[in-house]
């Protein structure tokens, strides 16, 4: 299997990125994020968490800047299962699914679990080259994984590219550093370590 997609146990690792930019009733949007971590350290073993980060709403004049993170565990849970976890402390934060990409209390992203790719890799390739309106209008019907515009968005690299650096992203064989790398450097910029 490729470097960084599993533990030294041959265990995969789950990758889930972190954001809010709203209060919850745990408190503001970096508590909020805190507690998440804190939530997903208890039930998984073994989770490594990114420093927090500051960011732009996207897209641009959607919200108050966001608080992001990333977190990586070992796990030999099926993604179905992380994903229904990850909504569960959504909610227990104060998250209702509404208007897409909307400001709000929480957000848990599954990024991408070991090599998976879900539900297979022409669904994928169609989600990964939807236009930007389209994005916007269209949510899928299940779970799609790796995330389909992880590798464009400095807010979920950023820490990321803090915890687990080598992972190699399956359908591009790129790793977390590199496609870092590739976003143009103001957009980077934009996201600030705390």
């Amino acid at each position: 299997m490729k470097h960084g997609q599993t533990t030294g146990s041959e265990t995969p690792v789950a990758l889930v990125a972190l954001g809010a930019n709203l209060p919850s009733p745990v408190g503001a949007p970096a508590e909020t994020v805190s507690n998440a971590i804190k939530k997903l350290r208890s039930i998984y073993p073994g989770t490594r968490a990114s420093q927090l980060h500051v960011s732009p709403a996207f897209p641009a004049g959607s919200g108050p800047d966001y608080i992001n993170a990333a977190v990586c565990f070992p796990t030999t849970q099926p993604a179905l299962e992380i994903l229904k976890i990850l909504h569960g402390i959504e909610e227990q934060l104060g998250r209702s699914r509404g208007e897409r990409w909307a400001a709000r209390v929480m957000d848990l992203d599954l990024l991408g679990v070991g090599a998976e790719i879900l539900p297979d890799l022409e669904t994928y390739a169609e989600w990964r080259t939807l236009s930007l309106t389209e994005q916007m209008q269209k949510v899928p019907d299940g779970l799609i994984l790796p995330h389909p515009r992880m590798q464009e968005r400095a807010f979920v690299l950023k820490p990321l590219a803090e915890i687990a650096p080598e992972w190699i992203h399956p359908v591009l064989g790129t790793t977390v550093k590199q496609m870092l790398a590739d976003l143009p450097e103001d957009q980077c910029a934009e996201v600030i370590a705390l």
